[in-house]
């Protein structure tokens, strides 16, 4: 179960990544260009993105988040999964029903200026939308893991055996142990 909730909260950070580098790095950078090199150099993203390596984090935090989810249906903290599950699901359809469309839109011909005054700013929008809402995820996933450990840590010491817990709280010749004066 763990290890489920570790490798979503790792995925999750990767897309959530991914996400923010755009929002304040590649999309400002771009800013910055003319319309045809603007264009173009989004095009080669978009067609670059498309590898497995991405589509692994993209759609693995959404997998693997809603199977930890049902892992831990029974737990106190299953709350934080279902709430990173929720954040990220939508951003996960933002990123269908909005950025995908856009990137489309933008891979067929045309005047670059047209293409980039219709692409910008509801791109750069909607990618805020999605990193925002997948850091969100991150961060109920981060929660659960904290709380998962410190379950874990008390159900280890609740399963030692009893004469182990005794003799770590013992002296060594297996008396009270002394609190010397």
């Amino acid at each position: 179960m763990g290890t489920v909730l570790g490798a979503a909260t790792v995925a999750m950070g990767l897309i959530a990544g991914a996400f923010y580098v755009f929002a304040c790095a590649v999309m400002p950078g771009l800013a910055r260009s003319d319309d045809r090199v603007y264009v173009e150099v989004m095009r080669d993203v978009n067609d670059v993105i498309q590898n497995p390596v991405f589509f692994l984090s993209f759609v693995g935090a959404l997998v693997l988040a809603g199977v930890s989810a049902w892992q831990l249906r029974g737990a106190p903290y299953r709350w934080w999964v279902w709430a990173a599950v929720a954040a990220y699901g939508l951003a996960f359809v933002v990123t269908v029903g909005f950025n995908i469309p856009l990137n489309d839109g933008l891979a067929g011909g045309g005047d670059p200026a047209a293409l980039r005054e219709e692409f910008e700013d509801p791109w750069v929008a909607w990618n805020g939308v999605r990193a925002g809402l997948s850091t969100v995820a991150l961060g109920c996933l981060g929660r659960a893991l904290v709380l998962y450990g410190r379950m874990q840590r008390v159900a280890d010491r609740m399963q030692r055996p009893a004469d182990q817990h005794r003799s770590a709280h013992s002296s060594p010749s297996g008396g009270a142990p002394s609190g010397g004066v």
